[in-house]
């Protein structure tokens, strides 16, 4: 059902849960309470219901019903529509996951729209009912309720978020060949946590100028500067991870140009000793070569070699060897290939 929860307060006491909208609205003109409705992933008939009902406008119920909309706070006549973008820390995957939450705050009426588990509206409104008499300050009350929830829940994101920078730094320098896909991801996480997270400064900064002219309750606006203080915390620290992310970036790009430097000297210095081997072998190749051409030559069994009848024929041989295999020897020890 998408009608998750729902009921009608008077006086910060709750005097029904009805079962349906229309008995909601039924309650609501009997007894002249405030309605909470809750609805997730609801059927469009259900929204139409409620906008119908409490006059909401098209543009406002449009995005509450297609979804995918950035955080952001808008008025209309006498309604507030905000979007929310709560979070929570994935630990089994170590990953953040993003939702949405549409709310609609009239003169006595909030509804909420959920297209995501998180975050549970169950523990703002328990909290809620177990102090009537913040509950009784109206609708505003329950707005500073979902957000001061919504913003409580970054806390966790951010101990995960800090976590796998911490083991991405490790990683870093233990030469991790996923590190840099690892960084990437968190990098995406890092971004879209800040997208969810900055709009909330200005937009409570809106809710605070604005405090006096809607007659917002003095207790309201100090809990609501509360909530303000810690979403900038939140956004520096969201900030600062992005900076840490670009610089792990930046050091891991250049840990691997100092890694394939090594690498291609390495490979370097490899082929410079194998092209050395090569020169040794190729001279010794070369210089016992003479010997066995002059010994080839002089082995062929031809009639007519006169060196074969001469006196000093033999010794001539030898010495050609000897001399062919020293100046071979020579040259390629000049040539330091020896």
């Amino acid at each position: 059902m998408s009608l998750v929860d729902n009921a009608v307060y008077v006086d910060g006491q709750r005097v029904a849960s009805p079962g349906s909208l229309d008995e909601t609205f039924m309650t609501m003109r009997t007894t002249g309470g405030m309605a909470w409705i809750g609805l997730y992933r609801p059927d469009p008939a259900d929204v139409r219901a409620v906008a119908q009902e409490f006059d909401l406008n098209d543009l406002a119920v449009e995005d509450a019903l297609s979804g995918h909309q950035r955080s952001k706070l808008e008025r209309y006549g006498g309604t507030l529509f905000m979007v929310l973008r709560p979070a929570r820390y994935l630990d089994d995957v170590e990953k953040v996951e993003f939702g949405e939450l549409h709310v609609f705050v009239g003169p006595d009426f909030v509804v909420t729209v959920r297209h995501a588990e998180s975050p549970n509206l169950a523990k703002a409104r328990r909290r809620m009912e177990r102090k009537p008499e913040l509950l009784a300050k109206g609708p505003q009350a329950v707005l500073y309720a979902i957000v001061d929830q919504v913003v409580d829940e970054y806390a966790p994101v951010v101990a995960g978020l800090e976590n796998d920078i911490d083991e991405i730094e490790d990683d870093l320098f233990g030469g991790s060949p996923d590190v840099s896909r690892r960084i990437y991801e968190l990098h995406r996480e890092v971004i879209e946590f800040q997208r969810a997270t900055q709009p909330l400064d200005e937009m409570l900064a809106t809710l605070e100028r604005g405090a006096e002219k809607y007659g917002l309750d003095i207790d309201l606006r100090e809990r609501l500067r509360d909530v303000h203080d810690h979403v900038f915390r939140v956004v520096d620290r969201a900030n600062a991870f992005r900076s840490l992310l670009q610089n792990a970036l930046s050091v891991h790009s250049t840990l691997v140009g100092q890694r394939q430097n090594e690498e291609m000297k390495r490979l370097t210095e490899t082929s410079l000793a194998q092209n050395e081997e090569v020169k040794r072998i190729s001279s010794w190749a070369a210089i016992l070569f003479a010997p066995t051409l002059v010994g080839a030559v002089y082995g062929m069994n031809f009639d007519h070699m006169p060196e074969l009848d001469w006196l000093w024929g033999y010794p001539f041989a030898l010495a050609l060897m000897v001399g062919i295999g020293a100046a071979l020897y020579g040259a390629f020890k000049w040539k330091k290939w020896l």
